[in-house]
């Protein structure tokens, strides 16, 4: 199979559309075939400066590698890769032009002389009597002699389709069959004044030239296809297979947008959320090989995709799944790979490297994304904190004996040698045995303790905390609520 994403450089890459890429690459690589990047930048007034190669950058750093199409170079610009080039449609214009004037000699497209200012006054006629908006064919009956003249005094014009009689049908991979009564299909722009294609005759051509096999899109895409039929059927070509994809939706099932969320991918991998969480989640959204798993590398996900079990109804954007499928990747890498992501979500470029791995590691299994990690982990790195002397108290107990609590501790602690500071399990079972000698609680003993350390009501284990700072942040931390104790 020969699969293609076709992103219009126009913004950000919103969500929905990388999952359409997602399944374009399952069924590329599972079939052995090749996954195409082709630009469809035709549409010069809505470019975004820089929108390419933020897309081509954002696809490299999912690990979707395209085997055809832009590539980007490691000073950040664009370049060109494969034998079937070019493939970005700006740069393809004499190919489309080759094919309208095919279509015009054979008496399928007409040129369409009428101003911007009457066509916006038909359609508001129209709508004003509840009419489908369509273009109502006064250039289509105009004489051959009138064409000719203004064709000749270079008036601008564009092309139209010239839709015939009867239907258009084709079968959906999703959805089925589907029947479009062309009485209902309007006579399209094809090609533009400023010479530009529109995506309709622009894509048929492309994907016929490019051998493209299977066209997955989104189900906002179904109206535009009986044009691409009937331009298929002027120009004798098969047609590939066609699938639409349904919508991501929001909690409260309308169509995904900005204003109720995130929705550029660019956004997710921002906050911290990981590649292959991104990809298993996406890849799920209406689809699944197995009811009985959740999390799949992007191997199985490739092995076990079937275009006809994807369903027809949108599918609800859950980020509480994706939050816990993100935790879950981030608890099970490796910790090489976990510090190598997570130390750059710290910003202490004064910290020591070793405090910082431990602190990193503090939190892990309370991450849900890496930009909590600044957050979850900033009491940590103050040289003071601000205590509330009444939280050092385990319930009511008396100011008294949390301050000879705390004291006692630090002597101990101040004991210990600085390595013994290496093992969280190694400091619980020593200070609990140490509480136990003393006749103490382990509450209005570690309560304090754990407070001191952190400053918080709630925070990791005193354990924990003891750990990541070592002995002598420790001990400072001790020092500075016996001295707020004071008070």
């Amino acid at each position: 199979m020969r699969t293609r994403f076709a992103p219009s450089p126009t913004g950000y890459l919103h969500i929905g559309s990388l999952r359409t890429v997602l399944y374009d690459y399952f069924l590329a690589r599972q079939s052995g075939g090749q996954f195409i990047l082709r630009i469809e930048d035709t549409d010069q007034e809505r470019l975004v400066p820089g929108a390419v190669e933020s897309l081509l950058a954002t696809l490299q750093k999912l690990g979707l590698h395209q085997d055809e199409g832009p590539i980007l170079l490691e000073d950040g610009t664009m370049a060109e890769k494969g034998s079937y080039g070019p493939y970005v449609q700006s740069r393809r214009l004499e190919i489309y032009h080759r094919y309208a004037d095919q279509l015009v000699a054979a008496g399928h497209v007409y040129p369409c002389f009428c101003l911007p200012e009457r066509l916006e006054e038909m359609r508001k006629t129209q709508t004003a009597l509840k009419q489908a908006p369509k273009y109502d064919r006064t250039c289509l009956r105009l004489s051959a002699e009138e064409i000719a003249s203004r064709l000749a005094q270079q008036e601008a014009h564009v092309l139209r389709l010239k839709v015939p009689e009867g239907a258009s049908r084709f079968a959906d991979a999703i959805r089925g069959e589907i029947v479009f009564q062309n009485s209902e299909v309007d006579d399209a722009v094809l090609l533009k004044s400023d010479g530009f294609p529109t995506y309709h005759l622009a894509v048929v051509i492309d994907d016929h030239l490019m051998e493209i096999t299977h066209v997955l899109r989104g189900e906002e895409w179904i109206s535009s296809t009986p044009k691409q039929i009937i331009l298929h059927e002027m120009l004798g070509w098969d047609m590939p297979v066609y699938a639409h994809v349904p919508l991501i939706l929001n909690s409260d099932k309308t169509k995904l947008s900005k204003r109720k969320g995130d929705v550029s991918v660019e956004s997710y991998l921002q906050k911290g959320y990981l590649p292959r969480a991104l990809i298993n989640f996406l890849a799920l959204l209406g689809w699944n090989p197995t009811e009985d798993r959740e999390v799949f590398e992007i191997n199985e996900l490739i092995q076990s995709f079937d275009l006809a079990k994807v369903n027809k109804s949108g599918a609800v954007l859950n980020l509480e799944k994706l939050d816990w499928l993100n935790g879950h990747y981030i608890k099970t890498m490796s910790e090489t790979e976990y510090l190598a992501l997570a130390r750059s979500w710290i910003g202490e470029p004064d910290a020591d490297a070793a405090f910082v791995d431990r602190a990193c590691l503090l939190v892990r299994d309370r991450l849900k994304k890496f930009s909590e990690l600044p957050e979850l982990t900033s009491f940590l790195f103050p040289s003071t904190l601000e205590y509330d002397a009444s939280l050092l108290k385990w319930k009511t107990q008396p100011v008294e004996e949390t301050r000879a609590r705390l004291e006692a501790l630090r002597d101990f602690l101040a004991a210990r040698s600085s390595g013994q500071f290496g093992s969280v399990e190694t400091l619980d079972q020593d200070l609990r045995a140490w509480i136990v000698e003393r006749g103490w609680g382990n509450g209005d003993t570690l309560w304090p303790l754990r407070v001191a350390l952190s400053g918080a009501k709630q925070s990791p284990s005193p354990f924990e905390l003891l750990w990541t700072y070592g002995q002598a942040r420790s001990l400072q931390r001790i020092d500075e609520a016996l001295i707020h104790l004071a008070y």
